[in-house]
């Protein structure tokens, strides 16, 4: 059976409001902005590392934590947290023959609960 397309959300008729589009294009973004922001989100576009920063949300912890936590090799750990310090979404720190790990700053911690926030809201 073919359905038919729901037309009830866009514009019946062309209409660009020039003065709203004027004030949208002076509140843009940069493009290097837009381009890094999109990379961050293009990275916690991923389970396991979402698994990882919602860990590091309650506690800093060290790389065999992690893993035990998210049920996957050292090996694999060690790649996905490369990929989220080079996003600047974690952090770590030595400690004698310990690295510790942690979320970036509050800004990830906040961006992290509002997408949680986000995905349980009714």
């Amino acid at each position: 059976m073919k359905q038919l397309q729901d037309n009830n959300d866009v514009c019946e008729q062309l209409c660009v409001h020039d003065r709203i589009v004027c004030l949208a294009r002076a509140d843009m973004l940069l493009d290097e902005d837009v381009r890094q922001i999109a990379e961050t989100f293009k990275i916690l576009g991923d389970a396991t590392r979402i698994k990882i920063m919602h860990a590091l949300s309650k506690r800093e912890l060290c790389v065999c934590d992690i893993a035990a936590i998210v049920d996957i090799g050292q090996s694999a750990v060690s790649h996905q947290l490369r990929l989220l310090r080079g996003a600047r979404l974690v952090r770590y720190r030595k400690e004698g023959k310990m690295v510790w790990y942690s979320l970036d700053d509050e800004h990830i911690s906040m961006l992290l609960a509002k997408g949680i926030e986000h995905v349980k809201c009714e």
